[in-house]
């Protein structure tokens, strides 16, 4: 299974703003990586530039490999309304990222294990496949086994954000993916349109 796994720290320093979660690293060094650091006089960038680099910071933060994120931009072209919102609205709707946002797990890299370990269920049976797409009213759940797992007993301890989409029963260790979020609602710091101008081209 392929998936990004080099250093997460200098990836964040590349876009500026930490991406993959809270990092102490990232707020002793939030400047650009390389020998120069924050000396370097970097020259403007080109449209070009920009444009890659947003669709670059999409598929890290959510942790896809090209190939699947073309894949769901053609889907969106293809489907009714905004195709930047549809896009997006395509990530927030993957499995692993509905199992980072129930606070499952601190991070999306961490909820795509515990589903490829067989730890995640959708509608009482387990599913396996972090980029299975949800629909509204999908019930997702800690499978009876696993939920005594202690990364999964501290990840939901810890867990503090409430989202509009999705409702969470504490005691039964499941929750319900209510609804696909409006844009509005996808609180990620991503200009979808520079990706749709990009792919455009």
């Amino acid at each position: 299974m392929a998936r990004y796994t080099g250093p997460k720290t200098k990836i964040a320093r590349k876009f500026g703003e930490a991406i993959f979660g809270d990092d102490k690293s990232f707020e002793k060094r939030n400047y650009p990586p390389g020998q120069h650091g924050n000396n370097r006089r970097r020259g403007k960038k080109s449209e070009y530039a920009i444009q890659l680099m947003e669709k670059q910071k999409a598929k890290y933060t959510y942790g896809i490999l090209e190939r699947q994120f073309r894949n769901m931009f053609k889907k969106a072209t293809s489907a009714p309304g905004i195709t930047g919102e549809v896009l997006l609205q395509y990530c927030e709707s993957r499995l692993d990222n509905v199992v980072y946002r129930m606070g499952i797990s601190p991070s999306r890299s961490g909820a795509r294990q515990l589903v490829s370990h067989r730890h995640i269920t959708v509608n009482g049976n387990i599913v396996n496949i972090p980029s299975y797409q949800l629909k509204a009213g999908d019930v997702v759940g800690v499978r009876e086994k696993s939920k005594s797992l202690t990364a999964i007993v501290q990840s939901l301890d810890n867990a503090n954000a409430v989202y509009e989409w999705i409702s969470w029963n504490a005691e039964q260790k499941q929750g319900t993916f209510v609804s696909v979020p409006s844009r509005i609602q996808i609180p990620e710091n991503i200009n979808e349109q520079l990706i749709v101008e990009l792919y455009s081209k």
